[in-house]
């Protein structure tokens, strides 16, 4: 129910929602896929080391952007969410430079922190966010964004994260990067089509993408988060001590 599948003429992407720190965002992204919204919008920018980014090519003209039939156009933003007892947490034991304490939270990278008690999203590689000018409230999901270069962790708490991509990051990392600024593509054919984005549960079984997700509050990814931090394989010579949040992987496979 939380599962979406962009499709792009390459093949499908498949994005995790996190509705546990954006609920409202993410029943404003369900509700524009299930409208039809991103059907027919593009990929409009492409920014080396950094992120993809789709939405209305005419967003900016009133008189020709797609209309919005039930959908929010904008909401208030989410950048954090309260740190309470209900927030599920595996912290990592390494301490990271953008927050007090770091780990995942059903699976997404997050952060919190007990002074504030407050919590959010970490932008790690594959993230989701929700595009948004200077307002902070001037976002709602008819912008997205998936982050594929080095780690943005300055964004952490400035833009809201939504969720998460599971599948399909090698067709988004290699496309074309933009020639113009902030790597948007300067001419209307270099842009690439959103074929169309679809709600995992509104699809028959068959054409659902049968994957598994390793928990990230289990014995098994600890001993991965381990692993990660002191590799024992004999190439390595030099075991590091020390994990950085969007550094540890989290496996995903195709069930055959």
């Amino acid at each position: 129910a939380h599962t979406l599948y962009v499709e792009l003429d390459s093949g499908r992407v498949v994005i995790e929602l996190a509705p546990s720190f954006a609920p409202r965002h993410v029943a404003n992204i369900l509700a524009l896929a299930r409208e039809g919204y991103y059907d027919g919008l593009a990929i409009l920018r492409v920014q080396d080391n950094f992120v993809v980014q789709w939405g209305d090519p005419n967003a900016e003209d009133p008189a020709q952007r797609k209309p919005i039939q039930k959908a929010a156009r904008t909401l208030p933003a989410e950048f954090t969410r309260p740190n309470t007892a209900d927030l599920r947490f595996t912290r990592l034991p390494d301490r990271d430079g953008y927050a007090a304490d770091v780990g995942f939270s059903e699976g997404f990278p997050a952060a919190r922190d007990f002074g504030s008690g407050r919590a959010w999203m970490a932008h790690c590689y594959g993230a989701l966010g929700v595009g948004r000018d200077n307002d902070v409230n001037s976002g709602g999901g008819t912008e997205l964004y998936v982050v594929t270069g080095h780690a943005p962790r300055q964004l952490d708490q400035n833009i809201t994260l939504a969720g998460r991509v599971l599948q399909g990051m090698e067709l988004l990392s290699s496309l074309p990067r933009g020639t113009g600024a902030l790597g948007f593509y300067e001419r209307a054919e270099q842009r690439v089509p959103i074929r169309r984005v679809r709600v995992a549960a509104d699809l028959p079984e068959g054409e659902r993408s049968a994957i598994e997700v390793l928990r990230t509050d289990t014995d098994t990814y600890t001993a991965l988060i381990e692993s990660r931090r002191n590799r024992r394989d004999e190439w390595y010579k030099h075991p590091a001590g020390h994990i950085d949040l969007c550094s540890v992987p989290i496996p995903v496979r195709a069930i055959r």
